[in-house]
């Protein structure tokens, strides 16, 4: 097996090098910390996937979760991990000291996803955790967070997202699990969930639902729906944990991610269900939403790290697998077979799989930088930070998740036939990044959300915002002679995005939704090449200026060069995918809209 699942160095070069990561210590809250305690955190997270993770990969995934007699059994390694993490305090990391966090950026926090998920993205856990007890902290009262937070942070209790019931996949408003108000002040839950993600297990002590859920007489959508917490053991009046009636009906046995269970959950069984409403009632989507945009990022570091672990084990095997000769050389039969890293065609595949991963990884650090500044700084500073990381969104989420099926699938091309098999992971885990372009939002409901409200919200502003920042990388690429052709052709791509918006607009003005959003998918692929080539410039202007500073015979500059290299690629291979996209978006003839019969003949 691989023993490289992602790069320390890239990861360096796109923290301290492009992004300036040390920068966000000049805000108060981020003020404790500096360069070395950031890789301190990271040397961390490192140590316990390379030890607690990385090595049980495929044992974790061939023994996954059952439920026997209501209990759910997994892997012994998850409990031994979750204390791991709980103890080096990584599951509250980015956590106020208040709530016993260490007030690290969501930056830094990120990338310990990262390379948790890229070692072994079966024990999906922590980030579940963290998100839920984060909703707890902002939105709960003081005697909820120090009930359930303490037990969350330090890896003893499980926290989870329970929104998705059998009638309400995405489409929250017509949630029904009900609350029943108590003389007490708590509420009776009665209802179902399902596919919840880490939802009952042996590994943690408690499992801790943060649930939707619709207060008796509420309105109707998703006005109506408030946010509890539900816990699988509640503390009676003597502080005992005591069974809350949540039943574990039923483990879903998925394609991919075996290691961690998807539950389906039966609240009230025993009409002895209680929950705990978190802040006010009505308000649980917009709370949620919290938690969700979040987790967004989260789905896109878990894509983008499955993909940079396929991309290494692809890289490690074309380097050893010797297959014929090369081109030039193929009637010279008495030579020696070429390692298949010679071979042009498979060049070409490790390179696309090169600028997926390190082109998401890029952008999901840039929407964490912006996440930070959003949090803490002030003023107009704030408000641009929150409206580009909201544009932003949908594609750090859906580009690493579609882009990553793709680029894992061309790690298995890269095996051949072996990599069909269980003999090397990359079948595993082209399985396992499968379900990311569904978690938390489809790229469908992506799409709608970055067309339908994130170009047009504020007369616009948002992505005049991203345009601006794009030109500014623009003319810093265009004082390099070997970068002003990229710089041109990104000016260029900036403008024809903005003609497709252009063109769309009408119908949206007329009132006729279906066909401003009928192709919006296809606009949301477009717009992750713009956005992505708009990351590759940014880290080759960043690569370019360090060679000028580059002793010669330093072993940097191969890295540097190829930073350089792949985004050329990129720019040749990937960005005239959009000259198909945009002609397809600016055509007035609209074949999506069908007749059943049609599309059943």
């Amino acid at each position: 097996m691989a023993t490289t699942y992602f790069s320390k160095r890239n990861l360096q070069f796109l923290l301290h090098e492009v992004f300036k990561a040390e920068e966000l210590t000049k805000y108060e809250y981020f003020s404790a910390h500096d360069r070395e305690t950031f890789n301190l955190v990271l040397d961390s997270a490192t140590y316990i996937a390379d030890t607690l993770m990385h090595p049980y990969l495929k044992e974790v995934d061939r023994n996954q979760p059952e439920l026997k007699n209501g209990q759910v059994t997994v892997h012994p390694k998850i409990k031994e991990y979750l204390k791991a993490m709980g103890e080096a305090g990584l599951i509250g990391a980015g956590f106020s000291f208040e709530h016993g966090g260490q007030q690290l950026p969501e930056m830094i926090s990120s990338c310990v996803g990262f390379i948790v998920m890229a070692a072994n993205n079966g024990m999906m856990y922590t980030g579940l955790t963290s998100g839920a007890a984060h909703l707890i902290t902002s939105f709960g009262s003081p005697e909820l967070s120090q009930t359930y937070v303490p037990n969350m942070l330090d890896g003893t209790w499980q926290g989870t997202m329970a929104l998705t019931e059998p009638q309400a996949g995405s489409s929250l408003s017509d949630v029904t699990t009900s609350a029943t108000p108590q003389s007490d002040g708590s509420y009776k839950i009665k209802g179902q969930k399902v596919f919840i993600s880490a939802g009952d297990h042996d590994a943690a002590e408690n499992i801790i639902h943060l649930m939707l859920a619709r207060i008796d007489g509420a309105p109707k959508g998703t006005k109506g729906i408030s946010l509890f917490v539900v816990p699988k053991y509640r503390k009676d009046e003597q502080g005992s944990l005591v069974d809350n009636d949540v039943t574990s009906t039923g483990v879903y046995h998925k394609m991919g991610q075996k290691g961690v269970p998807a539950m389906h959950l039966t609240m009230g069984s025993n009409d002895n269900t209680i929950g705990y409403l978190v802040g006010e009632p009505h308000q649980g989507l917009p709370y949620m939403f919290q938690m969700m945009n979040e987790a967004r990022i989260g789905v896109g570091m878990t894509a983008a790290a499955i993909a940079t672990a396929a991309y290494y084990a692809a890289l490690q095997y074309a380097k050893e697998r010797p297959q014929s000769r090369r081109l030039n050389q193929k009637g010279q039969l008495d030579s020696p077979q070429t390692p298949i890293i010679n071979h042009p065609d498979v060049r070409r595949m490790l390179l696309f799989q090169k600028a997926v991963t390190e082109g998401s990884l890029s952008l999901l650090i840039e929407a964490a930088r912006l996440y930070d500044i959003s949090e803490v700084a002030e003023g107009q500073e704030k408000e641009n930070a929150f409206l580009l990381l909201d544009l932003l969104m949908p594609v750090a989420k859906s580009y690493p998740s579609e882009m990553g099926v793709q680029s894992v699938s061309q790690s298995v091309q890269t095996f051949g036939g072996y990599g069909f098999t269980e003999d090397f992971p990359v079948e595993q885990l082209y399985r396992d990044i499968r379900i990311t372009p569904i978690y938390e939002g489809t790229t469908g409901i992506q799409a709608q959300d970055l067309l339908g409200r994130k170009m047009t919200m504020k007369g616009g502003r948002a992505p005049q915002l991203l345009f601006a920042e794009m030109s500014k990388i623009i003319a810093e690429a265009s004082t390099f002679d070997d970068l002003k052709p990229y710089a041109d052709k990104l000016k260029a791509e900036i403008k024809r995005t903005q003609e497709v918006v252009t063109s769309l607009m009408p119908h949206a003005q007329k009132g006729d939704i279906e066909r401003y959003l009928a192709d919006a998918t296809l606009f949301l692929e477009m717009f992750g090449i713009v956005v992505i080539a708009w990351q590759w410039l940014k880290q080759a202007v960043v690569a370019k200026q360090t060679l000028l500073t580059q002793n010669p015979e330093s072993d940097e500059l191969a890295f540097y060069e190829g930073k350089i290299h792949t985004m050329k690629f990129y720019f040749h291979y990937e960005v005239p995918k959009t000259l198909g996209l945009a002609q397809r978006l600016t055509d007035m003839e609209v074949l999506t809209i069908v007749t059943e019969k049609e599309l059943a003949l």
